[in-house]
């Protein structure tokens, strides 16, 4: 359903003074520059899982490439590919308090809820 004209208005002023007040939260709240590294990351970790599955397959058909009976370049093909699945899982999430505004927040669970409102009490009755 779109918005009222008037509503559009006070949706307009609101943004404005958001972004006079916090421009950086605004641009946060916003996300456009967020995507972008997170993207690029996922693509650079399916790379690197690449470039380790090539290590590991070389390192096995490659006898040159063996010490004391262990095929070092597949064991470093192997942990390239576990930072390039690391670096791939992990470009969707967002430490605390970074690119992640109010409205993208997940719900919390009731646990989370119940341990935050025991937290606020021991404080406000101090």
């Amino acid at each position: 359903m779109p918005l009222s004209e008037h509503e559009q208005r006070l949706l307009d002023q609101i943004e404005r003074e958001l972004y006079a007040e916090d421009p950086k939260f605004a641009s946060t709240v916003r996300g456009a520059r967020f995507h972008r590294p997170a993207r690029r990351r996922r693509i650079q970790g399916i790379a690197l899982f690449v470039v380790g599955v090539a290590l590991l397959v070389v390192g096995v058909m490659v006898k040159a490439l063996w010490v004391a009976q262990v095929p070092l370049a597949s064991v470093f093909g192997f942990l390239v590919m576990f930072l390039g699945v690391v670096l791939a899982m992990m470009s969707g999430r967002h430490p605390a308090g970074e690119a992640r505004g109010r409205a993208g927040a997940k719900p919390k669970s009731s646990f989370t809820q119940r341990m935050e409102e025991r937290f606020r009490q021991r404080f406000e009755d101090q």
